[in-house]
């Protein structure tokens, strides 16, 4: 009894607890950006993020419990089952012209988020069963290659092709930290080029209108380009300070579309100016580098190169929605973690959060 309680101590005692507390403030202020959103109503979004945000941390906890070997374990059947889960979803998945979702009653998942955990946590214990002297062949980068694209090419077919790339990216940074040699890297870089058109061609007319929407947004502002000179609007009109809490009238008079999901950031933008915004990228800098901070401190490649995967995760949730709002890239479907409304990409956050926070607890290095 004794032994059990001196262990539950030194797990509690382990626990990343700033990066817990930072992930708490990011679901508040979404929290409240999302009452802000309604109007001043907990209903329907800030009350359901909030209670969404507890059990996302109550997960996160729970699984600071759970030995990380057994991640490992499951690493490759988690993999499979989140594949599996995408070919079905092409068959079943709800959404209009699009199959992104599995609805079941009133609950509504998006697989294709946790997969990208799925993903992470296969390539690293790919490479963690590779020996160092194979990592500069070509071969040993063929299977995790075969990794990736599944979920990638099944993920386009939904079709969404920003969470496609999102994945694809986050999981290419495993590559790269686990030693992919540049001569690769740059000869990829040449082929994607060389594929562009290609890869245009290959484009749903949506999808077109939204890059040249992208380089043009002058050109139909009551069109495919209302939602980007909206947001410009919205952000510039917030100035150094915002207009007050509840007092955007971009957000209020209901001008900026999707103010609760993608482009909560613009609303804050203007709600509580630049130096608001900068606030809510100085929480993610902290919660970014709190993970990576973690990769330094634990023992096993397998664990470090998972904290990498998690924390590329992050990064690319925030620069992609933050560029798009702002104009630096192409509107497409991508939440801000722990602020816009979404229960599937929420989860998948503190998912991802839970797998690091086991690994600091339990992978601890062999001087500890």
């Amino acid at each position: 009894m004794a032994t059990e309680t001196v262990s539950i101590l030194k797990t509690i005692l382990r626990i990343p607890w700033h990066v817990l507390f930072v992930a708490g403030v990011l679901v508040i202020v979404g929290s409240l950006a999302l009452y802000s959103a309604s109007e001043g109503s907990w209903t329907p979004w800030a009350g359901r993020h909030a209670v969404r945000g507890g059990v996302g941390a109550a997960m996160m906890l729970v699984l600071a419990f759970i030995d990380f070997r057994i991640m490992r374990i499951w690493a490759y059947p988690v993999y499979l089952m989140s594949v599996v889960v995408l070919i079905v979803l092409l068959g079943i998945g709800s959404g209009g012209s699009v199959a992104r979702w599995i609805t079941i009653g009133s609950f509504t998942f998006q697989p294709s988020e946790p997969t990208k955990i799925a993903v992470v946590l296969a390539l690293a214990r790919y490479f963690d069963s590779q020996p160092l002297e194979k990592m500069r062949s070509i071969l040993t980068y063929l299977p995790p290659l075969v990794i990736i694209a599944v979920p990638f090419i099944l993920i386009v077919e939904q079709p969404d092709l920003g969470t496609a790339l999102a994945l694809a990216l986050g999981s290419l940074t495993v590559l790269f930290v686990a030693g992919l040699p540049w001569r690769y890297i740059l000869v990829s870089i040449i082929g994607l080029a060389a594929a562009a058109p290609v890869m245009w061609s290959q484009l749903y007319p949506y999808q077109k209108a939204r890059v040249m929407t992208f380089l043009n947004p002058e050109s139909d502002k009551l069109g495919a380009g209302y939602q980007i000179t909206q947001s410009k609007i919205a952000l510039g009109s917030g100035g150094l300070f915002g207009k007050g809490f509840l007092m955007g009238s971009q957000s209020q008079l209901n001008y900026l579309p999707e103010k609760q999901t993608d482009f909560v950031f613009t609303m804050i933008g203007e709600e509580f100016g630049l130096v608001g915004n900068m606030f809510i990228l100085g929480l993610y800098l902290l919660l970014i580098g709190g993970v990576l901070a973690i990769s330094f401190r634990v023992g096993s490649r397998f664990a470090q190169l998972t904290c990498v995967g998690v924390a590329m995760m992050l990064f690319l949730y925030v620069f992609v929605n933050v560029a798009m709002v702002t104009g630096l890239l192409p509107v497409v479907g991508a939440p801000l973690p722990l602020i816009s409304y979404g229960g599937t990409a929420m989860l998948t956050v503190f998912l991802g959060l839970g797998v690091v926070t086991s690994a600091v607890v339990h992978d601890r290095p062999e001087q500890d």
